[in-house]
């Protein structure tokens, strides 16, 4: 009897494990499907995408006050693109490089959650796709490059935006460091993170409008504006 039970279980788990395997190739094949339709829906939305005239937002990577300066310049020739800062220069000395340059401050946010280049798009995403954008210029210097730039392709052309890119010089001693083991590592994660991006949408709880900066409330406290900028206050 113990024979014949043992030969039952053998016969009862070899059944288990085929339909397991049948069950793991339809998974597998309906994944498949559903990754070809979005890369092809993906594909088709960064074809139209960049065949359009303007640029839907401006999106400048924080580093250098001098990013923040061409973008307010952009500005006053595109006053209804919206810009997006990501960490940049401090809150007050991104209003005075605005006013100085008499650009307006109706269609500028600051995201002041990012920390690290990764973090520029893991939270800047999220408020490009609610703005409906689908071809944007990112904004950085030489010495961010290549790593932004090809994070900007992988993360952003995950969701259907285009990007085109400016590059703005630096004076003096470069806000970035790169190097190819840093690059490697975050192009490497950009790789994972445009998959999971699909369905996580982290939101920054540091989001401010430009207009909604209190320059008596920074002016009470201090700030420092980098010495690129050629503020004066």
């Amino acid at each position: 009897m113990k024979r014949k039970f043992t030969i039952k279980s053998l016969i009862s788990i070899k059944k288990h494990s085929a339909n397991l395997w049948q069950l793991l190739q339809k998974l597998t094949g309906v994944l498949y499907v559903v990754l070809g339709a979005w890369l092809i829906f993906t594909t088709i939305t960064l074809v139209f995408a960049s065949s359009q005239p303007n640029v839907d937002a401006f999106f400048v990577l924080g580093g250098s006050i001098r990013r923040e300066t061409y973008v307010a310049q952009q500005a006053k020739q595109y006053p209804q693109t919206p810009i997006l800062i990501s960490h940049g220069s401090p809150d007050p000395c991104i209003w005075l490089i605005f006013q100085a340059e008499l650009a307006g401050l109706q269609n500028v946010w600051l995201e002041n959650c990012a920390n690290s280049t990764f973090e520029n798009f893991y939270y800047g995403i999220p408020i490009l796709r609610r703005w409906g954008v689908h071809k944007v210029m990112l904004i950085t210097s030489p010495s961010h490059l290549p790593r932004a730039l090809w994070m900007a392709k992988i993360l952003l052309g995950a969701h259907g935006i285009w990007v085109k890119s400016e590059i703005v010089q630096e004076l003096g001693v470069p806000g970035n460091n790169e190097s190819w083991p840093k690059t490697g590592l975050d192009v490497t994660r950009s790789l994972f993170w445009a998959i999971l991006s699909q369905i996580i949408q982290p939101q920054c709880s540091n989001v401010t409008k430009l207009t909604d900066v209190d320059m008596q409330a920074w002016e009470n406290r201090g700030f420092h504006c980098e010495h690129q900028g050629g503020l004066r206050r």
